[in-house]
């Protein structure tokens, strides 16, 4: 039997579903995709961060977020333009280090609370 190549081609290039995280461990950077960022940081630049050991559990809030900072006690990140698309990263170069958390690529799960407009992942 004969099957053409393209209908194989077709198979493979059509994704069944989307697993891919919105957010990602790259080179000791959080890469966070554009609709995401718009969702929880809109305009702002810089972002509240803070990393509990205990939890496992890296927080982030938008600057604008004057309690947040009050009740954790969270340091100031820039959220640095990745590319076109909005994407941006924010260096945890320190909080891995500091914490020896492991510094391989990776999908990162994470959990929005809109409420609260806080962003919290997982390391």
């Amino acid at each position: 039997m004969f099957i053409p190549p393209n209908d194989i081609k077709k198979k493979f290039d059509t994704p069944t579903s989307d697993t891919r995280s919105k957010v990602k461990l790259k080179s000791s950077h959080l890469y966070i995709e554009g609709g995401l960022v718009k969702k929880v940081f809109g305009e702002d630049q810089n972002v509240f961060v803070v990393y509990y050991a205990d939890r496992n559990k890296l927080m982030l809030a938008p600057i604008s977020d004057d309690s947040f900072k009050k009740l954790h006690k969270a340091g100031q990140h820039i959220l640095k333009d990745r590319n076109v698309k909005g994407d941006k990263v924010i260096a945890l170069h320190e909080i891995l280090i500091d914490n020896t958390i492991a510094t391989e690529e990776r999908d990162l799960s994470y959990e929005y609370q809109n409420g609260m407009g806080v962003l919290i992942v997982e390391l």
